[in-house]
């Protein structure tokens, strides 16, 4: 079949296998062609592996430090005429470029809060690696089965009062205005069950538990601050929250991984284009500013960069881990800097249909959008016939 993106809101319903293998294909280059990362993890568990930072992270585990990895996602393939998941296929062309390299590579398709999900990742841990060094939780989910048999859902939005402001729709490429009420108290609760520090804390407690964490592994889950721009949407709404429970359960996990000699760190990143911030309401408009200062800037990044950046200058530089104020690892230094959020500040305001393409980067804001689908990927052949169906070695929770 010939497969064209299709685009619904800030949801691509289509994905390309050959544009999702290219673009796990670049991230593997990226971090070959850094060198090697000395000290870094051999054996990961990413929890959250399909895509985004989870995705750049086992890449950067795997072709960056020779690890083999262990990637929980909830992801679904091909049926009939409809395609699989971008992270089916980016999770396929990785399995297959990771085997061919030697190294080991399990995937579990299932739902990750799950305690049955747990106890089969905990089982092939003992059977196929011993322990693990490295735990990633980067999980982006919109719900949560809670044991009592009810559904927690996450709400992007406001806190106290209801907000304004404008979003860019991808296909038009034209700016409109949206508005929010504020969150519920029960709205924010359940935003925090799912995307905030508990099931983090549930995954760690089972697998110390079990002993399947080597001395000194190095637990970490992924966060955005943000600029104040963004801040009564994010920062100061339903999500930061969430955010602010993974402050939290950092602390709580800090003295548990002390037992066995290691360490749990909430890592800051840079705004870019991920599902989840393709979703969240203004994100489009500081994204596509932030890609048009940071590229003129020559500092821009992309999941694969921050995460290989991560590894090399923090994590697993040797001598302490560099943290701020609050025990964060930040690698958002260079999109906070005074010039980026001075050029910021200076056009949120002024944008319009008639200067959005010269004051912003809205282009590479819908490339990246269109490349997380496998769409618009440099050197893919998008006219020709395709195998939707790609198989993948999966362990389900039903076996």
């Amino acid at each position: 079949m010939i497969i064209k993106p299709r685009i619904r809101g800030f949801l691509c319903t289509t994905a390309h296998p050959a544009g999702c293998a290219a673009e796990v294909d670049e991230q593997i280059r990226i971090v070959q062609s850094a060198g090697r990362i000395q000290g870094g993890p051999r054996r990961v568990l990413i929890i959250g592996a399909s895509g985004g930072y989870g995705l750049a992270t086992r890449v950067t585990a795997a072709f960056g430090c020779g690890a083999d990895t262990l990637g929980v996602f909830f992801e679904r393939p091909a049926e009939g005429n409809r395609t699989a998941s971008p992270g089916w296929y980016k999770s396929a062309a990785f399995t297959e470029r990771a085997e061919a390299a030697g190294l080991y590579a399990a995937n579990f398709a299932g739902d990750a809060f799950s305690a049955a999900t747990k106890e089969r990742v905990i089982e092939e841990i003992r059977s196929h690696v011993g322990q693990v060094d490295m735990v990633v939780y980067s999980l982006a989910a919109g719900a949560r089965a809670l044991p009592d048999g009810s559904l927690a859902r996450s709400a992007l939005k406001p806190l106290g009062e209801p907000f304004s402001g404008m979003t860019i729709d991808l296909n038009t490429g034209e700016m409109r205005e949206l508005s929010l009420e504020p969150a519920a108290p029960e709205e924010v609760a359940d935003t925090v069950k799912v995307m905030g520090g508990e099931d983090w804390e549930l995954w760690i407690a089972a697998l110390l538990e079990a002993d399947v964490l080597a001395r000194g592994c190095v637990t970490t889950n992924y966060t955005y601050l943000g600029s104040e721009v963004t801040w009564p949407i994010y920062h100061h709404g339903t999500i930061g929250k969430a955010k602010e429970d993974l402050d939290r359960a950092a602390g709580a996990l800090a003295g548990s991984m002390a037992k066995i000699g290691g360490a749990a760190y909430v890592c800051v990143m840079k705004g870019l284009m991920t599902q989840a911030a393709s979703a969240i309401p203004g994100m489009s408009l500081y994204l596509s500013l932030l890609f048009k200062i940071m590229k003129e800037q020559g500092t821009h990044e992309d999941c694969i960069d921050q995460t290989a950046r991560l590894f090399k200058s923090r994590l697993f530089a040797g001598g302490d881990v560099p943290v701020d104020e609050s025990g964060r690892v930040r690698l958002d230094d260079w999109e906070l800097t005074d010039e980026v959020q001075d050029y910021v500040r200076q056009h949120w305001h002024e944008i319009s249909n008639d200067n959005l393409e010269t004051l912003t980067d809205f282009a590479g804001y819908r490339q990246a959008f269109l490349s997380m689908h496998g769409f618009d990927v440099a050197g893919v052949d998008y006219s020709a016939d395709v195998d939707a169906n790609v198989s993948m070695n999966v362990i389900s929770l039903s076996e």
